[in-house]
């Protein structure tokens, strides 16, 4: 049994959203068009059960609308209501129609609306597929209640009003708006109770169920509706008698929840309201999810489309991301993924360790994280890999500059600087950097890169830059050894020159290769103080 569709074509804002909201509510799937092209888009697209239509629309007629409709071979079946304040002068326009099976005079009331739908869908074809968008506020019999809160996305973000809603331990109802679907969440002190579509496509939820719930597929007729019906006031009764088992329900409800919020997510959203007094639909209250936002949208990436994202892209990091009045509730999520997102912190790791913390597959936490992602909860940096340097620079000024490159992200290099030769030895013997800057003053330091690669605290994989003074002695200008040579004084720009030579030369060189220590005559030294 399939839910029978409703096209309302009329240009009145108010008309559109109650017969929505009493429509919807006897389980109908209801779809908004508010002008006659739209109106002829949306039927031959996805060909409703039945077509509600306003003789006066801008620009054109009813007539001329319903003619151009049936002119389509798909479209010949659709039954048609007409509904004007006319009345006599306007349906007599339509009495050579096959199509136009009964009139509706404005205004009119709710009970007179679901009777003439009902009959008309006697007449009516079955339902194919289909998709709007629309609000539900009535106009003409009484009015429903008015939003506390309503808004577009142009400022904020989806995440943002829940969260603010979590936060706030709201009751009610937050209806989001995207382009051609209205999808509609139920809060009960802030976290998601159900989400529900009268406009989605059921077809669409039943895809995405798996294997095992396949059979309860029936079911999201029933479940998407944002009201009620006699239909759903049977299933409830059979949770009432223990025939269904809320537990089946809810499992259902969860997942359809999942599919739509992440529609919501991916389907950039255009606006929101949110109503305090509306209740959730029966069936919410005796099998409620009750879970927070990342958790739905984490089973959302799960059950989803497959991730294009490769699980061992090592280039691609996850960090923690904290932003001020940002909702953590964590209900519905598993322990296992609580773990997971507890591992991360502002230092960038790859799919690849997170698996290995946490015991999970690489791919399961890679669609976790893109859940994460979508609740903003965490974000993704480019892994580079660092290079280590340990520098001896007894020169303030110096140090100062090899400080500021290495406490620097973007530039690749991280590491330590000291200012004497003991710190200097001491942290060789704990570390093993790829390159090693030491600075000399006179032929008393000399040696000092010499004594410490004689004990061994030096290897061929370290490559040793020597910093020598703007003007060096003599003795020192002549003997001093080293591929790399920095001059004093110099900037960032310049270290960094000489760190990146280096590392290039070293993997030139190859690992297992001893570093050539030519002596550099004064000329040369000179020549590369200068640059």
């Amino acid at each position: 049994m399939s839910t029978p569709t409703i096209l309302v074509i009329d240009d009145s804002a108010t008309i559109r959203k109650m017969v929505d909201s009493h429509l919807s509510q006897e389980g109908y799937r209801v779809m908004l068009a508010p002008t006659g092209e739209r109106g002829l888009e949306m039927a031959c697209e996805i060909e409703p059960d039945l077509i509600l239509l306003d003789h006066q629309l801008p620009g054109t007629t009813g007539i001329e609308v319903c003619r151009q409709i049936i002119e389509f071979p798909q479209c010949q079946h659709i039954p048609f209501v007409v509904s004007s304040t006319l009345r006599k002068q306007a349906y007599v326009e339509y009495m050579d129609v096959a199509n136009v099976v009964d009139s509706l005079p404005k205004p009119f009331t709710p009970e007179l609306l679901k009777m003439t739908v009902a009959n008309a869908l006697e007449v009516g074809a079955m339902i194919v597929s289909s998709q709007s968008n629309g609000t539900a506020v009535p106009e003409v019999v009484g009015e429903t209640d008015q939003p506390a809160l309503a808004g577009d996305f142009r400022w904020l973000g989806l995440r943002e009003v829940i969260d603010f809603l979590n936060n706030g331990r709201k009751d009610g109802m937050l209806e989001v708006e995207t382009e051609r679907n209205r999808i509609c969440f139920f809060l009960k002190d802030g976290r998601i109770q159900g989400v529900v579509s009268p406009s989605f496509d059921a077809a669409e939820v039943a895809d995405q169920l798996p294997a095992s719930m396949k059979e309860l597929s029936p079911l999201l007729q029933f479940t998407m509706s944002s009201g009620t019906s006699t239909q759903v006031d049977g299933l409830v009764e059979l949770m009432d008698k223990k025939v269904l088992d809320p537990r089946m329900l809810r499992t259902l409800l969860r997942h359809q929840a999942a599919v739509l919020t992440r529609y919501c997510f991916l389907n950039n959203p255009a606006s929101f309201s949110f109503l305090p007094e509306r209740t959730p639909p029966a069936l919410l209250g005796k099998a409620a999810i009750d879970s927070c936002l990342a958790s739905i949208l984490v089973d959302g990436a799960i059950n989803g489309s497959p991730n294009d994202r490769s699980s061992s892209d090592t280039t691609v990091g996850w960090v923690r991301k904290g932003l001020r009045g940002q909702n953590l509730d964590r209900s519905g999520l598993s322990a296992k993924h609580v773990q997971l997102l507890s591992r991360l912190d502002s230092t960038p790791k790859n799919i690849a360790e997170l698996a290995a913390d946490t015991g999970l597959p690489c791919e399961e936490a890679t669609l976790v994280l893109e859940g994460f992602l979508l609740s903003e909860w965490v974000e993704t940096k480019v892994v580079t890999q660092s290079r280590t340097l340990l520098a001896y620079e007894p020169d303030a000024q110096s140090a100062n500059v090899l400080r500021s490159v290495i406490e620097d992200a973007n530039s690749g290099w991280t590491g330590n600087v000291v200012r004497d030769e003991f710190s200097l030895q001491l942290l060789l013997k704990r570390k093993s950097p790829d390159t090693v800057l030491i600075a000399v003053g006179g032929e008393h330091e000399l040696d000092l890169p010499e004594k410490i690669r004689g004990e061994s605290m030096l290897n061929g994989d370290h490559r040793v830059i020597l910093v020598a003074p703007a003007e060096p002695s003599p003795p020192l200008a002549d003997t001093v050894r080293s591929q790399n040579i920095l001059r004093r004084p110099y900037a960032s720009a310049d270290l960094l020159k000489v760190l990146d030579n280096s590392a290039a030369t070293t993997t030139a060189a190859g690992p297992e290769e001893e570093p050539a220590m030519d002596i550099v005559p004064a000329e040369t030294l000179d020549s590369l103080g200068a640059n």
